[in-house]
């Protein structure tokens, strides 16, 4: 099969794509034939510098990226999934998963079946994105109808994704973003949209109970912890929280790391089933420029998500 391998860390040149032999599937697992692959900022970092994924590609290379997959079930050791079955999946996050093949081999239980209502660059887009603001928002700041949610980058991958889950849940969203993006926003549902490129976030928003901090940490003094009311709580997808920097504020803070979850993402799916959750695709490129979808990945200004197809 064709894979795109990674050799070495650095630019894009780093990435060539080979032939390599199909993946073997253990017990419990299913072997997709991939159709699409969602690309996420771990991607380009993992291929750069590795970052937090690091050890564990440093001893494994030559290693395939890639961990948002959707395609068709063509093997299957796994009675929840059927040959032929439309799936997508957040494969073995932070572990090692193969996405970037026209084959890989996927653990069953992070395994959901496809909505019928989109396609599979629309499905691939999914996982890693929408599991991280699920696990944000609903596991780790509980949040409830009618609190109010400050959700930074809410144009991005995950941040539309969290804006859209919020609503469903009766959530009053704030979005920062920049200007150019405001109409996007009220599309998603944002109730209030704040250009951080013109004004101070933390004069124009306060007494939100939950903020979403999908931002360096060395900014959550600037634009998150004014923001909060007293007992709210800060979630970080960027580093840890420290007690002591949440009790300053009188507030509490969490790190989220995502992780796959079949059923998880079996949910998101029916809320994307529903139409209660729309998936916005900036652009989608086939495999072989692989290196042009990291470049635009990398300059951080994307909307929605970047989609390879195979």
């Amino acid at each position: 099969m064709k894979a795109i391998i990674m050799a070495e860390f650095g630019d894009v040149d780093v990435l060539t794509m080979e032939d390599v032999p199909k993946p073997e599937i253990g017990d419990g697992e299913i072997l997709v034939e991939v159709k699409a692959i969602g690309i996420n900022p771990i991607d380009y970092v993992a291929r750069s510098v590795g970052g937090p994924l690091r050890g564990n590609l440093e001893k494994s290379l030559p290693v395939i990226l890639g961990w948002d997959v959707a395609g068709i079930v063509s093997e299957t050791n796994s009675d929840q999934f059927k040959i032929g079955d439309k799936v997508f999946a957040l494969s073995r996050f932070p572990q090692i998963a193969g996405g970037y093949a026209e084959f890989a081999s996927v653990p069953a239980d992070q395994v959901a079946l496809m909505p019928s209502n989109i396609s599979f660059e629309e499905a691939a887009a999914v996982p890693l994105a929408a599991l991280t603001a699920w696990q944000a928002l609903v596991e780790a700041a509980d949040l409830q109808s009618g609190q109010r949610v400050l959700i930074h980058a809410a144009a991005g991958g995950v941040g539309h994704f969290a804006v859209q889950i919020a609503k469903t849940l009766g959530a009053h969203v704030i979005g920062t973003a920049s200007a150019r993006n405001f109409d996007f926003l009220k599309s998603i549902g944002v109730d209030e949209a704040v250009d951080y490129t013109a004004q101070d976030v933390a004069e124009v928003v306060s007494d939100v109970d939950v903020v979403l901090h999908a931002l360096p940490p060395d900014l959550r003094e600037a634009v998150s912890w004014p923001c909060l009311k007293t007992g709210g709580i800060l979630v970080s997808l960027l580093g840890p929280v420290p007690e002591e920097e949440a009790a300053k504020h009188n507030a509490r803070g969490a790190q989220i790391g995502v992780r796959p979850d079949g059923a998880q993402l079996a949910e998101i799916g029916g809320l994307i089933g529903s139409g209660a959750i729309k998936i916005t695709i900036d652009k989608t490129y086939p495999l072989a420029e692989i290196g042009a979808a990291h470049t635009q990945l990398a300059s951080r200004h994307t909307r929605g998500k970047i989609v390879l197809t195979v």
